[in-house]
């Protein structure tokens, strides 16, 4: 029997270190494969190469980046440095053939260069000087207009360069007479192109007429800017290049192959199907009349024998509803058409005879497969990871390239991404062929994935889902929730049914769409989860793109209490601004709200702050999914209004404090906010000493120390080097919503602040300030006005300004932030009002005598807690606590009325910790005996693993309790 219970205890034993791994490693999805690494980089219009084992992508304004797995980015060149300039030497001098006609301060370029989208190819005949074969072609535009433009190519014997200048190509914006922009001295004559040229090489006879309109401009209604070149082999080997932007439509041209000229039609007519050859643009093969399109990329496909193009539509910018659509042809010179069969080459009946591009004119959304539009796959309360999601906004101008090796194909573009304005980056995402043949694009970023079969309960389950539609639109388009339930059907946001077939493919048919869609079902890595996650992405033959994301499997319980933990982190212990009180969650769950006050705190997050006392306020939300519901609540502390007061004084008189002693020191840091390394040292400054910042430190200045919607920030600036985007003044409630004083912004160049956002703002000064000398600069803003002063004077007023400090814990650093290249020279009196705005006498009196209002030597008083009848006394009664003792644990912190007791200022001395919900968590997290011990988080996992602990040992004692009895019995 003994023998019996203790084999029974083993056996147990056995059990439960089974269970603890597997339960442990239960809810990595990623355990199995490797977790992807990103680089990340610039380059505007990336042309993607392959070079050995090495990916090119060359872009916009001279920049590039390689990669070694189409992941991990780095860029190498240095813009349009000259001389020295990483790909081109002296760029003035080497490219001056087409600067003569655009490109280098001239009109819109004028200050610097404009040259924009190269294309970069390896063309093994292309015969150089010398007699030897096989170059690098870089085929670039040099653009000063919107309708100025030129292409013109280098070739180089090394993928990185030099590049050496060949030959400018194509012009445009040319005039039959002498003619001349603003700020610019070039003649647009024609004649100062390099088509007389051709015409006494006999290549045709005489100018076209029809390129030039009545009064003599050009005609740029039915011809293009001569931008976006883009260079492929045919399957015969001959080479074309394709290029175009908006006006007249998109091109192509044969290339000769050894000499890499174009060669031209020489003589008018039309295709086929009617469409223009003109004897110098050539074919026309996309777009026309004005209408959106740009950055043609055409691709010859040897498995389908199909020629893809991709076209982008829309304009550039973060808000210009930037997009690629797709086409394809069975001849290089076209005809293009979509998967509806409708062609790339707009109708004659959209043509008004005008010379005019049409950015708000739309009507041709309906030709070609849209891939992608502006899009973001929230990240919903409760989901795993942080942030607001992932997602791009204006995501376009794309390369292609295809593996021959592995069989992948990739499409290369730039996005940029939901507030974060017009920061871009290049993405590479992967396209796998539906059944009909077409690329899908796949939902997120190449990580590495391969296609490999699937079976129903692998893809059975909730998705994000996204439908891209086919407008031409700025909107950003929210993931919604859909099923694919295991019977076949589709539930949540929209309805249809589902079929997986061979081994990975799918058929949607969705209620509301004109026609069902085909596609691909592909494992991928979910950025904002960190976990690989089912997709699918699927093309309807009307050419409209959906996407699925698969969320993580877990009961409904599950999701509901997920929920309420990111409720406890979602909402602050205390306020001063509007709250925001979520209404759905993850995988559709809905939420209602209720207020014990909704005076101060309404249902829909509405704050009204007390004149006079901080008010309490209970919050409580019911979240129900499906059949479950769930209950949560928590007590909120709406800080009273407080009067304008001097917030922080900093001299860096060879230290780092706050003269007003409000708050603590700053804390040196590495070229980030939020890392470590670095130094500051110090120099002669304004007043006493001055802080000096290497390039590579910055300064962390403590938490809150604005939290309100009026401020002002001034201090003294004497930078060493000037670089774009540099902060010198950085503050931010999240990396998404933020305020910087940099001195070579975004705009012109200019010195101003910058906001990030939803919206991005711009306010900038009008001028930059000089490296070498010292500036005072201020800023001030009070209800949604900002003004900006140099050196005492007023330089930029404007309304609608962010009101970022909504929280009492926003982050400030000077000289770095969480991107950029850090500031570099002198920092002097930094001085910050929190709840005021300065006035300009004020400010001109800092600007005249600086230091005027440092605070004086002396200790500070103790700070006197205001009772609610606003006499300066000590609270007396329920407001304190007359014996002097320590609040009880039970209390949080707080007397009988909700008022914070300990720092005075309504903030917690730990905005970090854990929100509980009730006495007896409270006493848990603090310990019993009140002291606030570490601990490990309160979570379902770390409760689970203590009982599993618990049982172990259990089971270990009474195993060692039977051996140890055996022995005695056996003596």
């Amino acid at each position: 029997m003994k023998r019996k219970i203790v084999k029974k205890s083993v056996l147990l034993l056995l059990m439960f270190l089974l269970i603890i791994p597997s339960y442990s490693f239960a809810n990595d999805s990623s355990g199995e494969r490797e977790i992807p690494q990103f680089n990340e980089a610039s380059a505007h219009d990336p042309s993607i190469i392959k070079v050995g084992d090495t990916y090119y992508a060359f872009g916009t304004h001279i920049d590039a980046a390689k990669s070694p797995d189409l992941m991990r980015w780095e860029n190498f060149t240095n813009g349009y440095t000259t001389p020295n300039n990483t790909l081109f030497g002296d760029l003035s001098e080497n490219l001056a053939g087409s600067f003569e006609w655009a490109g280098e301060d001239d009109a819109d370029s004028a200050g610097g260069f404009a040259v924009w989208a190269p294309e970069v190819i390896w063309n093994e005949h292309y015969v150089h000087e010398d007699g030897s074969t096989g170059a690098y072609m870089m085929y670039y535009s040099a653009s000063s207009t919107y309708i100025r433009s030129a292409i013109g190519y280098a070739v180089a014997k090394d993928i990185e360069g030099p590049y050496e200048y060949v030959d400018t190509i194509m012009y445009s914006g040319f005039f039959d007479h002498e003619a001349y922009d603003n700020n610019s001295s070039v003649n647009k004559e024609w004649t100062n192109t390099n088509i007389p040229e051709l015409i006494e090489q006999g290549v045709f006879d005489e100018k076209n007429e029809d390129w030039f309109t009545e009064d003599g401009r050009y005609n740029y209604n039915l011809y293009t800017n001569a931008i976006d070149a883009n260079l492929f082999f045919d399957e015969d080997g001959k080479l074309w290049m394709t290029y175009g932007s908006w006006a007249g439509g998109i091109f192509i041209l044969e290339v000769d192959k050894q000499t890499g000229q174009p060669i031209y039609p020489g003589e008018d007519g039309v295709t086929e199907d009617g469409r223009m050859i003109d004897r110098y643009f050539g074919t026309k093969i996309s777009g026309g009349y004005g209408r959106s399109g740009e950055g043609p990329y055409a691709v010859y496909d040897e498995e389908t024998g199909y020629y893809f193009l991709y076209v982008t539509y829309g304009w550039l910018g973060a808000d210009g509803g930037y997009h690629m659509r797709q086409f394809r042809a069975e001849s290089p010179e076209g005809p293009y058409v979509d998967a509806a069969g409708v062609e790339a080459v707009l109708p004659d009946e959209l043509d008004d005879g005008l010379p005019a591009n049409r950015g708000e004119s739309f009507e041709h959304a309906g030709h070609g497969n849209k891939l992608t539009g502006n899009f973001i796959f929230k990240r919903d309360l409760g989901e795993p990871g942080t942030g607001i999601g992932v997602g791009y906004m204006s995501p376009g101008h794309n390369s292609y390239y295809i593996d021959d090796e592995t069989g992948k194909e990739f499409n290369v573009f730039h996005a940029r991404f939901p507030e974060s304005g017009e920061m871009h980056q290049i993405r590479v995402h992967q396209m796998v062929k539906n059944s009909e043949q077409w690329p899908v694009i796949t939902p997120h970023r190449y990580a590495g994935e391969s296609v490999d079969a699937v079976t129903s309960d692998e893809v059975s389950g909730a998705y994000k889902y996204i439908n891209h539609g086919k407008d031409i639109s700025a909107e950003l388009v929210e993931s919604t929730w859909v099923n694919l339930e295991e019977n076949g059907t589709i539930t949540g946001a929209v309805e249809g049914t589902w079929e997986l077939y061979d081994d990975y493919r799918v058929s949607l048919t969705i209620e509301g769409e004109a026609s069902s869609f085909d596609g691909v079902f592909l494992e991928q890595w979910d950025e904002v989860s960190e976990s690989w996650v089912m997709t699918f992405s699927a093309l309807s033959s009307d050419g409209v793109t959906v996407w699925g994301s698969k969320a993580e499997s877990g009961s409904d319980e599950d999701v509901l209490s997920s929920i309420k933990e990111e409720l406890n982190v979602l909402i602050p212990e205390t306020v001063i601004s509007h709250l925001t009180l979520p209404t759905e969650a993850v995988r559709g769950a809905q939420i209602e709200w209720a207020s014990s006050n909704e005076e101060v705190i309404s249902t829909e997050g509405h704050v009204n702050r007390p004149e006079i006392g901080d008010e309490s306020v209970e919050l409580t939300a019911t979240i129900s999914l499906n059949d479950e519901v769930a209950e949560w609540s928590s007590t909120v502390t709406v800080l009273a209004e407080t009067e304008g007061r001097l917030a922080a004084y900093y001299d860096f008189d060879g230290q780092l404090s706050d003269l007003t002693g409000n708050f603590e020191d700053g804390t040196v840091t590495g070229n980030r906010l939020n890392n470590e390394g670095g130094q500051i040292t110090y120099e002669e400054g304004v007043v006493g000493d001055a802080a000096y910042f290497d390039g590579e430190s910055g300064i962390r200045l403590p938490n809150g120390l604005i939290s309100s919607s009026a401020y002002s920030v001034s201090f003294w600036l004497n930078p060493e080097e000037l670089t774009d985007f540099t902060t010198t003044f950085f503050g931010a409630r999240t990396e998404n919503n933020w305020v910087s004083l940099v001195p070579r912004g975004p705009v012109g160049g200019e010195t101003m602040i910058w906001s990030g956002g939803s919206t991005f703002y711009d306010a900038p000064s009008g001028t930059t300030i000089e490296t070498g000398e010292w500036t005072h600069v201020t800023f001030t803003v009070e209800d949604g006005t900002i003004t900006i002063y140099l050196n005492g004077e007023p330089v930029f007023t404007g309304d609608d300004f962010p009101n970022v400090f909504t929280t009492t814990d926003a982050e400030f650093a000077l000289g770095v932030n969480y991107w950029d290249i850090p500031y570099q020279g002198l920092m002097d009196e930094l001085i910050i009002f929190d709840g005021s705005a300065l006035t300009a006498e004020v400010v001109e009196e800092l600007f005249e005598n600086p230091g005027s209002l440092r605070p004086s030597d002396e200790e500070p008083e103790e700070p006197i807690e205001e009772d609610p009848n606003g006499e300066g006394t000590e609270p007396e009664g329920d407001g304190g606590d007359p014996e002097g003792e320590e609040p009880k644990p039970e209390d949080n912190g707080k007397d009988p009325n909700g008022d914070k007791i300990g720092n005075g200022d309504g903030v917690s001395d730990d905005d970090n910790d854990e929100k509980v919900t009730n006495d007896d968590e409270k006493e848990e997290q603090l310990g019993k005996d009140g002291s606030d011990g570490e601990r490990l988080p309160e979570t379902a996992t770390n409760a689970f693993n203590a009982l599993l602990i618990g049982a172990l040992l259990l089971i270990m004692g009474m195993l060692v309790f039977m051996i140890r009895r055996k022995a005695s019995v056996n003596e």
